[in-house]
């Protein structure tokens, strides 16, 4: 679900469709014609933004035919009488009429699953860049928790990480909420373990989201900002309202490996190293910690990121002192054993990574997690009730489109690692397109490569067009690689009230031929 997991996650995608030759069957439910449409048992072309909807529909048709595991909801989980009676209110006309998809399509899908011995839900960005992404994500919960598919091999909820560290670097503190070690900022006892360890008093608040810190650049309460390895001028909803939060700053610190577009802006620029020019670990999506070592001799004045941290830290005060990046791991492993604690560099190399959590040298590393589920009677979820609410900007007479943004294969993010291509390296693309289905473009008398404007209520870009019917009528698809077409230009300054992510994948635009 929401996932074009072949352009945006190929590796996961290529073991998908060799499973799909020994007899997986694969159900796609995206709004686009995806390449990962042609292994599938069935695709379902959902409207943007109704997921939900599926969803509780799905829960009504598994409840209705008995189909949930009865024994599992009984023992490990809370809430199923009031879940039962919110999705009875999506009928089968109700989710056809919002989702514009066949009842039997959504009947066959929901069978398929709940009947399944194993089934899993993957999903993206697709499912988490909307203004309702939590609940989004509470519905896939509530799925997988009807069925019982979680907690056993071969089951549950598998979040695909948009690139190879996001999970890493969450698991170390950068989020707001949290220490490292996925520890909870308001866990007191905690709290006091990292303060003990690193002689400070810890900030007790919460800190903020990117997308309230911008609202808080913009009118004068944020006026410094350091930024590493982040472009938010190409990949943040609204350019025009971030460029012009950044441009209100004081003092703008960017650390980075490029130049980027964000770089451009900053009073400073602290030049640092790139993946293969370094030492350290990364966290991938099944919680796998591996080494990376360093391939090539660093480049010009440029030093690793913690490097660059610990001179800040000894100039302003604080003493912060590592030999290596290994140092760092040490510490990490000590003030957060109950997840890393077995993890030496020496058994990662040995072993060519361990998924935690593997608190002792003699644990083995934790391949399938939440099987307490299944293992105590102690353990239990509770559903979360959702409902659908639809997109904030929907199409209208005068933006008669549906803009949907997501990643293209070759250029991976803001293209930022990967612009600087030789010439003689063949691409599949090379610059943004606009793609539109054959019918509209019919209708404004366009071929593939006319150049067109697409305008939305906060900006416009000059962009060429594609013509496939991989994407709905009145549905287009951009990316926001290419600097030279700023799609965010476009996009909505709407946000997960919970969460903070922007609704990226569904904004309202007009096309015209130049």
């Amino acid at each position: 679900m929401g996932s074009n997991t072949s352009d945006a996650h190929p590796i996961i995608a290529n073991r998908m469709k060799k499973a799909a030759k020994k007899g997986l069957k694969i159900f796609v439910i995206d709004p686009r014609k995806i390449d990962m449409t042609k292994v599938a048992e069935k695709h379902l072309p959902l409207k943007v933004g109704s997921d939900i909807a599926l969803m509780n529909g799905m829960m009504n048709i598994i409840i209705q035919e008995g189909w949930y595991n009865k024994e599992f909801v009984e023992r490990s989980t809370l809430n199923f009488e009031e879940l039962k009676i919110h999705v009875q209110q999506y009928t089968p006309e109700l989710v056809e009429s919002i989702t514009g998809l066949k009842y039997e399509d959504i009947y066959e899908v929901s069978k398929a699953y709940s009947q399944a011995e194993k089934g899993m839900i993957a999903y993206t960005l697709g499912i988490t860049e909307h203004h309702c992404g939590v609940n989004n994500v509470f519905d896939v919960a509530n799925l997988a928790l009807l069925t019982g598919h979680i907690g056993r091999e071969g089951t549950g909820i598998m979040p695909l990480r948009g690139q190879n560290n996001v999970q890493g670097a969450g698991d170390m503190g950068c989020l707001p909420n949290m220490l490292p070690g996925a520890v909870p900022l308001l866990d007191e006892q905690s709290k006091e373990k990292f303060e003990k360890a690193w002689g400070v008093t810890l900030n007790p608040h919460v800190g903020s989201t990117l997308t309230s810190m911008l609202d808080k650049m913009k009118d004068g309460q944020v006026k410094g900002l350091y930024i590493v390895g982040e472009n938010p001028i190409l990949a943040d909803v609204n350019q025009s309202h971030t460029r012009a939060a950044l441009e209100n700053l004081d003092f703008l610190v960017v650390q980075d490996i490029f130049l980027t577009e964000t770089a451009e802006l900053a009073d400073v620029v602290l030049p640092a190293r790139g993946w293969g020019e370094v030492e350290g670990t990364y966290t991938n999506t099944e919680r796998r910690i591996q080494r990376v070592r360093k391939a090539v001799t660093a480049v010009g004045d440029s030093w690793d990121d913690w490097y660059i941290f610990t001179q800040l830290a000894n100039k302003m005060g604080y003493s912060m002192n590592y030999d290596t990046s290994e140092d760092i791991w040490n510490e990490v492993r000590e003030l957060c054993s109950h997840l890393y604690g077995g993890m030496s560099y020496e058994r990662l190399d040995r072993e060519y990574g361990l998924q935690y959590p593997c608190p002792t040298e003699d644990h083995p590393g934790t391949k399938v997690i939440h099987t307490e589920f299944y293992e105590s009677h102690d353990k239990v979820s509770p559903f979360t009730s959702v409902s659908y609410t639809p997109p904030v900007e929907l199409p209208d007479e005068e933006y008669p489109f549906t803009l949907t943004t997501g990643r293209r294969y070759e250029p991976y993010n803001t293209h930022t690692q990967t612009k600087y291509y030789p010439e003689t390296l063949k691409r599949k693309q090379t610059e943004e397109t606009v793609d539109m289905h054959p019918e509209n473009a019919e209708v404004l008398e366009v071929s593939n490569g006319d150049w067109v404007t697409v305008r939305s209520r906060r900006g416009e870009v000059k962009v060429k067009v594609k013509v496939t019917d991989q994407v709905q009528p009145d549905l287009v698809f951009m990316s926001f690689h290419w600097s030279e077409v700023p799609t965010n230009a476009l996009t909505i300054d709407e946000f997960d009230p919970i969460s903070g992510t922007a609704e990226y994948k569904a904004c309202a635009v007009q096309i015209k031929k130049l």
